[in-house]
């Protein structure tokens, strides 16, 4: 017998694998856990997350829309849904304006088309809902988002522009 045939024996019979396994398992298990204590600790989230549909307004308080209808029909999924009319002033603007969030696919391409800015994917990732029917949000759902949202949408839609 040669002298490896000797070490692979020895290696065998001492169940070094074995030992070697129970050492790095033991190295891990005496280590703080990476977890994030979820409700409590929210781990940093990218200026360009997509969660939470949010419609803006402009500072006056007058809504970005312009009513192109370009977002609803660059949208993959279908999921969007606008009706407009001219305002006295000659102006187009929004009577309808639907997402159904149980299409929504996240993609982000309603936010690219849109030259003004109006429909963004805000910060919110926390939107579960216990019935179907509040996934479908009508215009005064996603204005109210657009409020609540604003200066962290604003925060990360200029973080984001040098890259657009």
């Amino acid at each position: 017998m040669s002298q490896i045939d000797y070490t692979r024996a020895a290696k065998y019979f001492l169940l070094k694998d074995v030992w070697d396994g129970f050492r790095l398992g033991m190295k891990y298990f005496f280590r703080p856990r990476p977890t994030v204590n979820y409700p409590h600790e929210k781990v940093p989230l990218s200026p360009r997350f997509r969660g939470e549909h949010a419609l803006r307004r402009y500072p006056s308080g007058e809504e970005r829309c312009i009513a192109c209808k370009l977002c609803e029909a660059i949208c993959p999924a279908q999921a969007i849904t606008i009706d407009a009319e001219p305002r006295d002033d000659g102006s187009r603007r929004t009577t309808r304006y639907d997402i159904d969030m149980t299409k929504c696919i996240y993609c982000g391409f309603c936010q690219e088309a849109c030259p003004v800015d109006a429909i963004v994917e805000g910060p919110n990732f926390e939107f579960a809902t216990e019935s179907r029917e509040e996934l479908f949000y009508d215009k005064d759902r996603l204005l109210a988002n657009g409020d609540k949202w604003e200066a962290e949408i604003a925060r990360n839609l200029a973080a984001d522009a040098p890259y657009r």
